[in-house]
């Protein structure tokens, strides 16, 4: 990833309030992931893992079809909390379809710290 990193200093009170969603969403379900998103308008949507039989969605994937669903038309920026070092390619590819490649990905751990930011791109 050539995409610009950042630590979780000076980090935007709005996108706290996204990675904070994130990671009571991941808290509250039990699951191994939990994400939020906000769209052009200030919405939030938060979600966490979804595995069914018939249906698997990372967090961050669900968060982005909930705000396409409730109308949606853009992405300001998009958060998910897991254990993971970078965001899965197509959790990006799902924030892209929606916000564009420039929207940023803020990654962070379980314990709601800033790892990286990446775009969407």
């Amino acid at each position: 990833m050539t995409d610009s990193i950042s630590g979780g200093n000076g980090i935007d009170p709005e996108d706290r309030k996204i990675i904070t969603l994130a990671r009571s969403a991941r808290a509250r379900n039990g699951v191994a992931e939990g994400a939020a998103v906000r769209d052009e308008t200030g919405r939030t949507y938060v979600a966490g893992t979804v595995t069914l039989d018939s249906l698997s969605l990372s967090a961050l994937q669900t968060a982005v079809a909930m705000a396409v669903a409730s109308g949606a038309q853009s992405l300001e920026a998009a958060a998910v909390v897991t254990e993971a070092a970078e965001p899965a390619a197509l959790d990006r590819a799902a924030v892209r379809d929606l916000g564009g490649p420039a929207t940023p990905v803020l990654l962070a751990g379980p314990d709601g710290e800033l790892k990286i930011t990446v775009t969407a791109g």
